[in-house]
């Protein structure tokens, strides 16, 4: 097993896989000095996280039973872990850029017994193309969760890439994509119009801090063909432990109000954080 403390390079930039000091067994993955996942051995259903545990919450209200999921962005596979565990028999395809990413992870986070992952690599809108066409309309979730180093590539943010995302979901099937911004929530509020502009139920979750652009931060927009499980989530997104609320409908309208729907011409990156953000 390769030594969890080995910085190794992937592309242009540097990663590390760090041992978590305040919860033994667990570590967190660290991409040029961005937190990037946190992953539990022992216990893969304990998502640090804030984002990743909304993501976790929409899994959950998803029916119960094996689920067809696509993620598209590694990381560390903390959700496909997740998925693996809470919902045996899932099967689950990732596509991730850094092949030496994955492969070092996998050496030092092994994957629980039995998860049933298969990672292709290559360009998330790229490699979208050419995934069996039998996949089409039948994955239950599909996790957008693309960074380039600590900012979204702008090619990932479009109403085409969401158009071509959509053409895998089933007709229930939920899309979770995490959106990274800052204050006034410019790029969210675009993003969060451009979903809505593909799929019919759209509804944004994060803390009221971060849906009045008070810090950098994290949204989840959850997105369907169908209609999301709306009276569920309020009560689950309230009792976690940094609660979180759901914007929908009206309010969300609202919010994306004078936001431009986002197209391959107009497309920009999200904006990079402050490196205080991450304590740097």
């Amino acid at each position: 097993m390769a030594d969890a403390f080995d910085g190794f390079r992937i592309g242009a930039g540097w990663a590390s896989v760090e041992p978590d000091r305040h919860r033994p067994g667990s570590f967190t993955l660290v991409v040029d000095g961005t937190p990037q996942s946190h992953v539990d051995l022992e216990d893969p259903t304990h998502l640090a996280f804030e984002y990743i545990r909304r993501i976790g919450h929409a899994i959950d209200l998803l029916p119960e039973g094996p689920v067809t999921a696509l993620h598209l962005g590694a990381g560390a596979l903390t959700l496909p872990r997740y998925v693996a565990v809470t919902r045996p028999g899932s099967r689950q395809q990732v596509v991730e850029l850094e092949r030496d990413l994955v492969e070092h992870v996998r050496e030092v986070l092994p994957f629980p017994r039995g998860a049933s992952i298969r990672v292709r690599y290559g360009d998330a809108r790229e490699v979208l193309g050419k995934l069996p066409a039998g996949l089409r309309g039948t994955v239950d979730l599909a996790v957008v969760d693309v960074f380039g180093g600590s900012q979204i590539p702008a090619h990932v943010t479009s109403v085409e890439f969401y158009r071509s995302v959509a053409e895998f979901l089933s007709p229930t099937g939920i899309v979770a994509v995490n959106v990274a911004d800052g204050a006034g929530l410019a790029f969210a509020r675009g993003q969060a119009a451009t979903l809505q502009a593909v799929l019919p139920s759209v509804a944004a979750v994060a803390d009221t801090g971060m849906l009045k652009g008070r810090r950098f931060g994290n949204i989840v927009l959850l997105g369907s063909k169908a209609e999301l499980p709306l009276a569920d989530m309020p009560r689950r997104y309230s009792s976690d432990p940094m609660p979180a609320k759901v914007v929908h409908g009206q309010e969300l309208r609202a919010f994306t109000a004078g936001a431009p729907i986002v197209t391959d011409q107009t497309a920009v990156a999200s904006p990079e954080p402050n490196r205080s953000v991450f304590g740097g």
